[in-house]
């Protein structure tokens, strides 16, 4: 049954980018490197997020992460089986293509895997099983929620197109509202599992601390992603940031909604 949820999650969080055009072209151009890095990166992630949740009743750090590799090896298998059906990855592609094109499905689809059990399914650990996140686990939560909205959008042409169209002044005014929003999702629209501010704790100290301190996260997630799928070769600082701000659109909304799913 929890795998089942597994496969599932690892197809409905990852089919955006499984149907994106300039994801399979990143699995053939994308430095092995840097792809290597980016899923050694991914499974220490993983590991802490099954801390807060996962597939089965598990707490303990080695069934940890014996599910993470679970979930990377689910998301494999279902990355693998979507993009054959679709035509993408054939037996007649060189080897090399054909790891690229399924590697960069592989971390989308292993967080939809992990939190598979969390949207798709009832809780199998008691509450006071889970531990409380803490300030830490909860910038850690707004990473997992920032990486996993940027990584399906980063691929894209668009996010480049948009940061060049901007003025500087467009992208001031971006970041402003940025902030607005990850403040507002999180303390203001009082949606279910939103977190509780400390009591006492004053809107100046909740803002910096989560919204300022988040977005910084937020941001540098963006610039290591843009990175791995070369969107910052050859690119000057300002066209960096300039990516940077636009891509940390989406993935700061993924980081203010995080503990709303987790």
């Amino acid at each position: 049954m929890g795998l089942g949820r597994a496969f599932a999650g690892a197809l409905i969080f990852a089919v955006p980018v499984l149907m994106t055009m300039e994801a399979w072209a990143l699995g053939f151009h994308l430095h092995p490197l840097r792809l290597a890095l980016f899923l050694a990166v991914t499974l220490p992630m993983l590991v802490l997020l099954h801390k807060y949740g996962g597939f089965r009743h598990t707490v303990a750090l080695r069934d940890r992460i014996a599910d993470a590799f679970v979930a990377i090896l689910v998301a494999a298998v279902a990355a693998t089986a979507v993009l054959f059906i679709f035509g993408i990855v054939t037996a007649e592609m060189p080897l090399r293509e054909v790891i690229g094109k399924i590697a960069v499905q592989v971390v989308p689809a292993s967080l939809g895997a992990s939190l598979a059990r969390a949207q798709l399914g009832p809780s199998l650990l008691e509450e006071g099983d889970i531990p409380e996140s803490g300030y830490t686990g909860e910038l850690f939560l707004m990473v997992v929620g920032a990486l996993f909205l940027s990584v399906n959008i980063a691929p894209t042409e668009e996010v480049v197109l948009i940061a060049y169209k901007m003025h500087p002044w467009q992208e001031i005014a971006l970041v402003v509202v940025t902030l607005a929003l990850m403040h507002a999702f999180v303390y203001e629209f009082e949606f279910r599992g939103s977190h509780s501010p400390e009591p006492g704790a004053g809107f100046v100290s909740i803002f910096f601390r989560y919204a300022i301190v988040g977005y910084v996260l937020v941001m540098l997630v963006n610039l290591y992603i843009l990175w791995t799928f070369g969107r910052t070769d050859g690119a000057g600082f300002s066209e960096t940031l300039s990516a940077v701000v636009v891509l940390s659109f989406p993935g700061a909304l993924g980081a203010a909604v995080a503990r709303l799913i987790l």
